[in-house]
């Protein structure tokens, strides 16, 4: 029999390797999570609960931003939507628990429900016992990303994980952090808490991912809508607290000048760092520092040794850990019976849930900067979404898509979009940019929802463009 032990079994990526690997002959799983009530990230602090919560603001915004409707505009009852929240969130977690102790009954499988410690390189301790392993999956996740910016030991502040328990809120904050979690939490202070926010954006704009004008859009659609202040080109210098208990930080712009600002606290949504302290890898022959797990998902110092999901500093995304688990099973499967372990590819796909989700960012495939980089000759279009008389109807007129395309054979390279129902667009360009389709053998009709008449605007433009 194979031993394969899986280090944090209860999240995404490790629960599909246990997934794959489960019904495999000749293997032998222990599985190991110290979660409580456990579930993983995504579903206990991520992607659902927040979700969740982002939706009540916009239906608040939604009610408050159109003119249309007449009479006072409703507060959002935080402990309601802490209380569905956790009612919810409870749910989906006892889903995943459920599954992983299912596959416990099973006779070659084992669940601990401890903390792993690595005794060394095929060695874990849990439970009071210890596994000799053929093969050792981390995926033990990741935690608050804490800056070492000077004075922060002297000030409280409030993560994301906060934010989503939160039933009171202050009337002002200032914010470090706009990366995917700032975008999407901004937004819901200022419309579900009422919040006047100051948030520090170090570069031109938001969303490093993207061309410059969907970071463009996105400010003036921040600053057009909520009480948000949002400097840019600067970085955090120092905090300290005020004598009334709020926060002050002081910020240096990248032309040397400094400003300072008050509020009453400060939101840390500054990114995640991989959870690894306590896993005893100092016993092993393997470091997480750096690019520490191959695209293989081996890590970089042992082969039987695998890092998935946001444990490997990689890409924190739920699908990509879940593929990554894949990746993993499907690699100590090929390295039991002699054969090469398979790189795992990634065509990118991000969705940011910004502007409470009433104007989400997504993007699949390249943009034009990196299908430059790429070296390929491109095509683009771009279309506002006030272009299309469904959004104005919608009363949703705000954002914009492009479309890039490869110059010399037509074939669909990425799509950007910043617009209502942007999410859902997502889903068909992985399909075009996946299997790398002409846009011109794209269909260019009328169909329901009109919507997408947005994509044919692209289609159309990018057409036009090649055989000119």
């Amino acid at each position: 029999m194979t031993h394969v032990v899986i280090i944090g079994a209860y999240g995404s990526a490790g629960a599909a390797v246990a997934g794959e690997l489960v019904d495999e002959e000749d293997i032998e799983l222990t599985l190991i999570d110290d979660g409580d009530p456990g579930g993983g990230l995504c579903i206990l602090r991520g992607c659902m609960p927040s979700k969740e919560v982002l939706s009540a603001g916009a239906h608040r915004f939604q009610a408050r931003h159109d003119e249309r409707l007449v009479g006072d505009v409703p507060d959002v009852d935080l402990e309601a939507v802490v209380e569905r929240k956790d009612d919810h969130v409870l749910e989906w977690a006892g889903y995943r628990r459920e599954s992983i102790h299912e596959m416990a009954e099973r006779e070659d499988v084992e669940f601990v429900h401890d903390t792993a410690t690595f005794v060394d390189d095929h060695t874990v301790r849990a439970g009071g016992e210890e596994y000799e392993a053929d093969y050792v999956v981390v995926a033990t996740g990741s935690s608050l990303n804490v800056p070492d910016t000077p004075g922060i030991g002297d000030v409280d502040f409030m993560s994301s994980a906060d934010v989503l328990d939160a039933t009171e809120l202050p009337d002002s904050g200032i914010v470090m952090g706009f990366g995917y979690i700032g975008m999407e939490m901004v937004p819901y202070l200022a419309e579900a808490g009422g919040m006047e926010l100051t948030v520090v954006e170090h570069d031109d704009r938001p969303i490093d991912e993207a061309d410059p004008a969907f970071g463009d859009e996105a400010l003036d659609i921040y600053e057009d809508n909520w009480d948000v202040t949002i400097p840019t080109n600067c970085h955090e210098k120092a905090l300290e607290a005020t004598e009334d208990g709020g926060v002050r930080l002081t910020v240096e712009y990248d032309d040397g000048g400094e400003e300072a600002f008050e509020a009453d606290q400060l939101f840390l949504f500054t990114g995640r760092r991989p959870t690894v302290e306590g896993l005893g890898l100092e016993n092993t022959s393997v470091s997480a520092e750096g690019d520490w797990a191959r695209d293989t998902m081996q890590t970089r110092d042992a082969d039987h040794v695998y890092a998935v999901g946001d444990v490997n500093g990689k890409e924190p995304i739920l699908h990509v850990a879940k593929e990554q688990g894949f990746t993993a099973a499907e690699n100590i499967l090929r390295q039991e019976a002699g054969a090469t372990p398979q790189e795992y590819e990634n065509v990118h796909h991000h969705v940011i849930f910004s502007g409470l989700g009433v104007y989400p960012f997504a993007r699949v495939g390249h943009n034009e900067q990196t299908a430059r980089e790429a070296g390929y000759d491109v095509v683009t279009a771009t279309r506002q979404a006030s272009d299309d008389g469904v959004f104005k109807s919608k009363d949703v007129p705000e954002g914009l898509g492009k479309l890039v395309v490869d110059a010399d054979d037509g074939t669909v390279l990425g799509w950007q979009g910043m617009h209502y129902h942007a999410d859902s667009f997502a889903k068909t360009f992985q399909m075009v940019v996946e299997l790398g389709l002409d846009v011109r053998d794209l269909p260019d009709r009328a169909y329901h929802p009109t919507l997408p008449e947005n994509v044919d605007g692209l289609i159309r433009d990018c057409v036009a463009e090649l055989e000119s």
